[in-house]
């Protein structure tokens, strides 16, 4: 098969079936909680290969893949590393289409696993497969049910199907970013544990993601790339369709030290992933809850035209902070104009501030945010809006955040150029109720102004970058098909 030819990589995310080689009995076993989490949702066919056991978790077992009789179209391969170059042969002369190898003992221990490593590209290409790994996690895919890893969803969690796509180099962070993203209540499309990128690497999975219908937003976690031109060409070519946000490690001298001996990449200098990172429209984060805030932003609203931001808020304090975590991060505040003020004033009350950031104060009911959003959206004179609604006080109803968000979207389905919005709100449980609801409704919420602030910053650079290669008309076009404005 031919590296150009990325359709096969479908077989790693809808399999109609799958092998287990080295499915155990053990329940401590890396080959045991493969098996039991692709039960749990996996809607095609399991065939677990272990050749000393007649059944596992009450499937039939094989003794090796070539007794299977049905196609196989994706095999996990959890077995010692001595023994995987046999059983990727063995694939092979069965037409297994794809392989995630999960065994480790490969480059990354340097020595004989460099050279095993080479042994099993050599394997994998003769039969014209393709392969993740080795030494990765595996693939989830919430949409199918397709759960390739080996962690206990009884001691972690698995987020649920959403629209952002995740492709890590480290199996650690990768799963517990899983884990993050479950709690958070992100939604995720398609996560990926590249492990040691030996067939399979980033490059590959940008030029299929770009094409895959439920990812919106794709956020890496990067060490090292290997296929540096490649990599860079995936990028621009992505970044015209699709946000990327990517997360790169090692960017001190001990940090790429760190990275040599865990993947056996090399880490490269930062200055250099910077450079591209620039060059291609990629936006870079530097956390984790960096890289999905980022990423929950572009994936639920339009990338903003500009810089220019409004605050409406309904404590002023918060709106001071709000303008401050902006500045500081190079997106402007502007002062309205007195035309807009005016239309604020009559509909605010006389002790609210018409001024940017707008504070409805904590005497505020629904309709003066409701109402102040849309003046702020039709004013021609913003681009983005952070909104801070303290759901606390006492004139603000539990039906704000349909009504507020009904409008909203009333009003960009109108506006040539939609107003992207994100929430910030601090409070405890019955604050975050009501932002969990906004979510669903498709405004993303922080617990703090300036996360807040960085996801607007994330929607405008963004925005500036589509702009800049003439196709921000044609990715909005697009953006409202897909959300309904």
């Amino acid at each position: 098969m031919s590296r150009s030819d990325l359709s096969v990589l479908d077989v790693f995310f809808n399999p109609r079936t799958v092998a287990v080689i080295g499915a155990s009995r053990d329940p401590t076993k890396v080959g045991y909680q493969i098996l039991y989490n692709l039960k749990q949702k996996y809607r095609g066919k399991i065939y677990p290969v272990n050749p000393h056991a007649k059944k596992i978790l009450g499937l039939k077992c094989y003794k090796s893949v070539l007794d299977i009789k049905d196609d196989v179209d994706l095999a996990i391969i959890s077995v010692p590393a001595p023994v995987v170059l046999s059983v990727v042969d063995e694939c092979g002369r069965k037409g297994v289409k794809g392989l995630i190898v999960i065994s480790a003992g490969f480059k990354e221990i340097g020595g004989e696993g460099v050279e095993r490593e080479k042994k099993l590209v050599e394997i994998v290409k003769k039969y014209g497969m393709r392969m993740i790994g080795p030494n990765c996690v595996g693939v989830y895919v919430p949409k199918t049910g397709l759960n390739t890893t080996f962690l206990n969803p009884s001691r972690m969690g698995f987020p649920p199907h959403g629209h952002i796509a995740f492709i890590s180099q480290s199996g650690a962070f990768g799963i517990a970013v899983l884990d993050w993203a479950a709690m958070r209540g992100v939604g995720i499309s398609k996560f990926i544990s590249v492990g040691n990128k030996a067939d399979v690497d980033e490059a590959d999975l940008l030029d299929y993601l770009v094409k895959d219908p439920d990812t919106r937003v794709i956020t890496l976690y990067i060490e090292g790339v290997e296929r540096g031109q490649e990599f860079r060409e995936a990028l621009k070519r992505t970044t015209l369709r699709k946000p990327v946000i990517a997360l790169k490690s090692g960017r001190s001298e001990a940090g790429a030290r760190a990275i040599a001996s865990h993947t056996g990449s090399l880490a490269g200098t930062d200055a250099i992933y910077s450079a591209v990172f620039k060059q291609t429209g990629v936006i870079r984060a530097y956390g984790m809850e960096d890289l999905f805030d980022m990423a929950v932003a572009l994936s639920m609203q339009p990338p903003a035209p500009g810089k220019r931001v409004a605050i409406l808020t309904v404590g002023g304090g918060s709106g001071v902070m709000a303008t401050d975590a902006c500045i500081d991060l190079g997106l402007e505040v502007p002062k309205l104009s007195e035309a807009t003020e005016e239309k604020l004033r009559k509909v605010l009350l006389p002790i609210a501030s018409p001024h940017n950031p707008v504070d409805v104060t904590g005497s505020a009911r629904d309709e003066h945010l409701i109402e102040s959003v849309e003046i702020l959206m039709r004013s021609g004179e913003i681009d983005a809006i952070i909104w801070i609604p303290y759901f606390m006080v006492p004139g603000i109803s539990e039906k704000i955040v349909e009504k507020f968000i009904e409008r909203v979207k009333k009003v960009n389905r109108e506006l040539d150029k939609p107003i992207p919005i994100v929430g910030a709100a601090t409070g405890g449980e019955y604050t975050w109720k009501l932002a969990a609801k906004a979510e669903k409704l498709g405004i993303p919420m922080y617990l703090s102004v300036e996360r807040a602030a960085k996801a607007v910053w994330a929607l405008s650079r963004y925005g500036e970058w589509l702009i800049k290669n003439g196709v921000y008309e044609e990715y909005v076009e697009r953006f409202r098909k897909i959300v309904g404005y």
